[in-house]
């Protein structure tokens, strides 16, 4: 029998949750992903904010990261600091989760958790087990 994993259980309400979502949506549980859509706060993707901000001609990868971490950091800074969100596909590499921190640094927030899909980074991973915010790592348990 699985654990239950209780991510609020020094985050407060879920109202205020912070949480990410690492590596491909597809991959995380069902019963994960049923829980997430029951929080009713922001679900936040790349895919979703960056569409209106970036033409449909392809352009250099770092060109393209830029613009995903503009308009993200759009979106971060203009949103009530107290208002919770579920991140997912970002952050995607160990530069982007260190921007992500000291956008909350800034905000004085922190994140309730952080849960990886088999298919995450493995340097972004460990950056956040490191920081003890992992509670669930997919690749550990497809393992």
């Amino acid at each position: 029998m699985a654990a239950i994993i209780d991510p609020f259980a020094l985050g407060g309400p879920p109202a205020k949750a912070k949480i990410i979502l690492l590596g491909s949506p597809d991959f995380h549980s069902e019963n994960l992903m049923n829980w997430v859509r029951s929080l009713h706060i922001e679900h936040v993707s790349p895919a979703g904010t960056s569409r209106r901000e970036i033409s449909r001609r392809p352009g250099p990868a770092e060109a393209t990261e830029a613009a995903m971490i503009a308009s993200l950091r759009k979106w971060f800074f203009a949103r009530k600091p107290d208002a919770g969100f579920i991140l997912t596909d970002f952050p995607a590499t160990l530069l982007q989760a260190i921007v992500f921190a000291e956008w909350m640094d800034a905000r004085d927030e922190t994140l309730v958790a952080v849960f990886a899909a088999p298919d995450a980074s493995a340097s972004v991973v460990e950056h956040y087990r490191t920081l003890g915010l992992l509670v669930y790592d997919g690749a550990a348990l497809a393992a």
